[in-house]
């Protein structure tokens, strides 16, 4: 299978990205290759990587280092729920630890 950079990821392959973590959890067996399976056009190695690379900007993110984007409050016209900086925090925390 033909793979591109590991430094380019499409759009459509972060949201697949962020839906195998969902579906496939640290106990998966073969996680990773199920991973890149459902992802399309990356590597076991590739998909490692990114995950790597979000852990590490999860930790910046929870250390402080990052700021948080200030996001509107939902309101009438809004129909998305947008979660405060903890709320964001806790839910990342929890989809990285499946």
């Amino acid at each position: 299978m033909a793979s591109s950079s590991s430094s380019s990821w499409t759009a459509k392959q972060n949201k697949l990205f962020e839906n195998a973590l969902v579906m496939y959890d640290k106990d998966t067996p073969d996680r990773w290759q199920n991973m890149a399976r459902a992802i399309g056009g990356k590597t076991v190695e590739e998909v490692k990587q990114h995950y790597e690379m979000l852990v590490e900007d999860l930790k910046h993110i929870e250390s402080g280092q990052v700021p948080l984007p200030n996001y509107r409050k939902a309101g009438p016209s809004n129909k998305g729920y947008n979660f405060s900086d903890e709320e964001q925090r806790v839910e990342v925390s929890k989809a990285l630890s499946r």
